[in-house]
């Protein structure tokens, strides 16, 4: 197996919202070479989504919608119940819609589109589900790529409509032995130190596979892999991540860059 040359580095920005502030998206951009900017509906706004873009064209930063749950109080991390399905598909398709509209407005093409947060776990966790959110994205944007977690049912439903496809890996988050995020509050699921996470990297790049907290191993292509810019050490991470792998030789870029 021949040695992986490249991949991408992305991050979750843009989720202030009004008066409080989350991340340090500026410090941030500097160093990623992708992001997944909110969309307003579990952070973020319009004036955010703006600024956010435009840091991303002044960067050379590829800018993706980040679309959620309607849940701002929960920061889009609370599992709500999908009661109608047809309902979500049209917030995932005004979400992104918007967000193509504002980058428009700036010149930047928009580049990719993640799920966030629960809606994203949840997808990962039911293939009726992804397949939906899949749909929904082909629909108002069929051309654009869908950066999905790798060994997942949202990786699968991203592959079998022949769309495209960005597999994402997680340096800041402990795996469950099907490829699942291990629950926020549980004790190792989100890493905070710096040298740990980049070691991680390294070693999915190199076998191309995740260990999970139990020690069970499951196979990945990691094309993208994300630091969470909400993680209080994400500057820290994201740095020394990028550091490790240039030293190793892997360049580290948007994909199609």
């Amino acid at each position: 197996m021949s040695r992986q040359q490249s991949i991408d580095l992305n991050a979750d920005l843009g989720e202030s919202f009004g008066a409080w502030t989350m991340g340090d998206d500026a410090a941030m951009l500097e160093i990623v070479t992708s992001a997944n900017i909110a969309c307003g509906f579990h952070a973020g706004g319009p004036a955010e989504m703006t600024r956010t873009v435009r840091l991303c064209r002044e960067h050379g930063v590829a800018a993706g919608a980040h679309p959620s749950f309607d849940d701002l109080r929960g920061f889009g991390r609370r599992r709500l119940p999908v009661n109608d399905v047809a309902a979500l598909q049209a917030d995932l398709v005004y979400q992104v819609g918007a967000f193509r509209g504002i980058a428009a407005s700036e010149g930047v093409s928009m580049s990719h589109i993640k799920l966030h947060g629960a809606l994203s776990n949840m997808a990962c966790e039911s293939a009726e589900l992804a397949a939906a959110c899949v749909a929904a994205f082909r629909r108002v944007a069929p051309t654009t790529p869908v950066l999905a977690q790798a060994a997942t049912h949202l990786e699968r439903a991203a592959a079998a409509d022949d769309g495209k496809l960005i597999r994402e890996v997680f340096a800041d988050r402990a795996y469950n032995a099907d490829g699942t995020l291990v629950a926020r509050g549980t004790e190792g699921a989100v890493i905070h130190d710096a040298g740990r996470a980049a070691e991680r990297v390294l070693e999915m790049i190199e076998r191309q596979a995740i260990t999970a907290i139990d020690g069970t191993e499951f196979a990945v292509i990691p094309e993208s892999v994300c630091v969470h810019g909400d993680n209080p050490a994400a500057v820290q991470l994201a740095d020394r991540i990028r550091q490790t792998l240039e030293k190793q030789g892997i360049i580290v870029r948007a994909p199609g860059g």
